[in-house]
């Protein structure tokens, strides 16, 4: 086991390795041919349908890990590659692939992912891929359908030759690998002797039998539930660093153009700018130089300079946007709602920290630079305001690019986990319980039994925890209780064989005293085996015949005439034929044995065999129309262990010399037994018994003469 657990797992990481290169290899010769394919998951699929869900996630997550060297966006198409993986393994898992349909299943699937979800990361992460303009173009030209799913059909449209192509390559790869090759390609990490069992259960570990929610779920939910708390709290805090980081750099451009503008702009001429409302050459000059500043960063939004006062904003200098057009010289604008927690600060000419806010212009960040005279004091604000659009755009970008990269890690870490999870404790534990739930099965024999505790003993589990210490436990307790089910059958047999003995010497005290039965007991016995053997091989009266009843009737049987016990042996052994009265007195033995029984079945609790003891000794002489003795009971309600006794006595009697007669012959009996069938006997009993006439003269022949 261990040599094969080791190739196997070898061969394995190789076909992985063989995946991960097919898949560079493929994507790297139609790239150079500038073919419209990609073909880097033709490896992936290959390898998920002929390894399962961990090999083919491990080649998903590889290929573009390594991709991702040379091309860095490949990271963000790493969670595609795995889910694709992952997609496979499920398809072959089902042999979904076995039929065309299927294959249209895999084909849809991988284009959905390839094309579908593929499109949507570059639309957040990195902006619209060039390859599917041209169909996006035409698409979004029809007016009936919105850019953006434009974008994600065109995806669809370009992807799906790849993944045609892809998926019948995988599918030929697989086909020509010889079935007793694929085994080895699987990964395992057995820590027990790998029974067929065991083997079934890791094909169909998804059916375990549990009450509620498996084990295995529960690992996998535990694990889902923190790795999603993790992501989350992560995020959060990774998105607001990266917020707080952008404001930032954007502050710090606000503030530097602003920085620059106050450089140009002359403090002492600010005052006469406004005077003579901008009508000098100076003016005109530092206006020239503010709008070079303005247009030299396309992150600038507005660059506006201010002089602040208490009825509004007066305009020095105001550029123009294709949105806003520019405020006149010496015009007071009103000041905005997000400007007049600083308003006392600006009136009094003090240096301001940047201001966030979200008016009529939108979502800004705004630098305010005072600009003094030559007496330093504060004449206007040079105002740079920056669109923080482009934070949120940013921040969604930020938050695309950190799921797919976390999305792929979750994926390779949820099936390994699942793997991890069913060696380590699901199948060790389904193989505990179903070793277990043999063993507590009622078993015909004690070789069956340590068969079952071999069985166990063989598993050899090795996990190194508690589970192993589990198994230790219950390998001690399944060999105690074999040992202590021997010891018991043991007894058992002793107490049987006991009981038995007491049945023959009790049958022994009542044939010692009657001269005229010859081995009536043992005949007795025999012809009452053949009969519920019979009947049990027709199927007659299937809910009573069970082995318990035949066991307790064959054993009962010597005990059928124990009643004669009470019989005086003037009468039990008269030589002639029984006067009416001696008759009635002969009669009484079947009370006589019911109460003796009884007597007997007092002393010991619980049911027993003695229970048809009683039955037979009692209503042997019942007869099925009803004219029997002692009760005169008729039909199926005669007990059946007493119908069958019916049936070997009187033939016993029939077939065996007495003093008033001699034997019949075996014709002359069973044409009695025959005519009494549905009168005096169960037709059933009767037919069984004639059916079976090869093994009533193998006993006839034994005790008596031949006939």
């Amino acid at each position: 086991m261990n040599l094969f657990k080791k190739r196997s797992n070898i061969s394995a990481i190789f076909i992985c390795c063989l995946g991960v290169a097919l898949n560079i290899l493929l994507s790297s010769i139609v790239s150079f041919f500038k073919l419209p394919l990609y073909l880097d998951t033709v490896g992936t699929v290959s390898v998920a349908m002929l390894g399962g869900y961990l090999p083919g996630v491990i080649v998903g997550f590889a290929t573009n890990t390594i991709k991702s060297i040379t091309d860095p966006t490949a990271v963000y198409y790493r969670v595609i590659n795995v889910m694709i993986g992952f997609s496979a393994a499920f398809f072959a898992e089902r042999k979904i692939h076995k039929k065309i349909p299927g294959v249209a299943a895999m084909v849809g699937t991988f284009t959905l992912l390839g094309g579908g979800v593929g499109s949507v990361i570059p639309w957040f992460v990195e902006g619209l891929a060039p390859d599917t303009e041209y169909f996006t173009g035409m698409i979004f030209g029809t007016g009936k359908v919105s850019y953006f799913l434009s974008h994600v059909f065109s995806a669809l449209i370009t992807d799906f030759p790849d993944k045609l192509v892809s998926c019948i390559l995988a599918l030929l790869i697989v086909h020509f690998i010889p079935d007793r090759y694929k085994e080895l390609l699987k990964f395992k990490m057995w820590l027990q002797n790998p029974t067929e069992e065991a083997e079934d259960s890791e094909k169909e570990k998804s059916r375990s039998r549990t009450r509620v929610i498996s084990l295995r779920t529960k690992v996998l939910f535990i694990f889902m539930f923190s790795m999603t708390v993790i992501a989350l709290l992560y995020s959060v805090i990774g998105v607001n660093i990266h917020r707080k980081t952008v404001t930032n750099e954007e502050a710090e451009l606000a503030t530097g153009i602003a920085n620059l503008a106050a450089e140009v702009i002359d403090g002492d001429r600010v005052d006469e700018y406004l005077e003579t409302r901008g009508n000098l050459d100076d003016y005109r000059d530092t206006r020239d130089l503010l709008e070079k500043i303005f247009r030299s960063s396309e992150e600038i939004a507005f660059l506006y300079v201010y002089r602040v006062e208490a009825e509004g904003n007066r305009v020095v200098f105001d550029f123009d946007t294709e949105d806003v057009p520019a405020e006149e010289i010496g015009t007071i604008v009103p000041i905005e709602r997000g400007f007049e927690p600083y308003l006392l600060d600006l009136l009094e000419g003090k240096k301001i920290d940047p201001i966030v806010s979200n008016d009529r212009y939108g979502y800004l960040i705004t630098a305010a630079v005072p600009v003094y005279d030559s007496n330093y004091r504060c004449v206007c604000y040079v105002f740079a305001d920056v669109n923080m659009e482009k934070l949120h755009m940013s921040t969604i970008s930020f938050f695309a690019e950190m799921s797919t990269i976390f999305l792929g890690f979750f994926i390779l870490l949820c099936v390994f986990i699942i793997w991890l999870t069913d060696y380590q404790l699901i199948f060790p534990i389904n193989s505990i319980a179903r070793s277990m739930e043999k063993l507590a099965d009622s078993r015909d024999t004690q070789e069956a039994m340590d068969e079952d505790v071999k069985t166990f003993r063989k598993l050899g589990i090795q996990t190194g925890d508690e589970i192993e210490n589990l198994y230790l436990s219950a390998e001690r307790l399944t060999k105690n209780q074999a040992e202590q089910m021997r010891s018991i059958r043991k007894l058992s047999e002793s107490t049987f064989k006991m009981q038995d003995g007491l049945i023959v010497t009790m049958a022994d005290l009542v044939e010692s005293r009657d001269s005229d039965t010859g081995a009536h007991v043992q005949k007795t016995a025999a012809y009452v085996k053949i009969i519920v053997e019979g009947l049990k091989a027709k199927g007659y009266y299937a809910g009573k015949i069970t082995p318990k009843f035949i066991s307790d009737v064959v054993r009962s049987a010597p005990l059928h005439d124990i009643g004669k016990i009470h019989i005086p042996d003037e009468v039990l052994n008269k030589p002639g034929k029984l006067t009416d009265e001696e008759y009635e007195i002969m009669k009484t033995h079947a009370a006589a044995g019911k109460r003796i029984m009884e007597n007997a079945i007092s002393t010991v609790e619980g049911d027993n065999y003695l229970k048809e003891a009683r039955n037979m000794a009692g209503y042997h002489h019942e007869r099925w129309d009803g004219k029997g003795y002692p009760e005169g009971i008729h039909g199926e309600v005669i007990p059946l262990s007493a119908r069958i006794m019916a049936v070997a006595d009187v033939f016993d009697a029939l077939t065996s010399p007495r003093v008033y007669k001699p034997a019949f012959s075996l014709e002359k009996s069973l044409a009695i037994l025959e005519e009494g069938k549905g009168t005096q006997f169960d037709p059933k009993c009767v037919e069984v018994f004639m059916e079976a006439l090869s093994e009533v003269k193998v006993i006839l022949r034994k005790y008596n003469r031949p006939m």
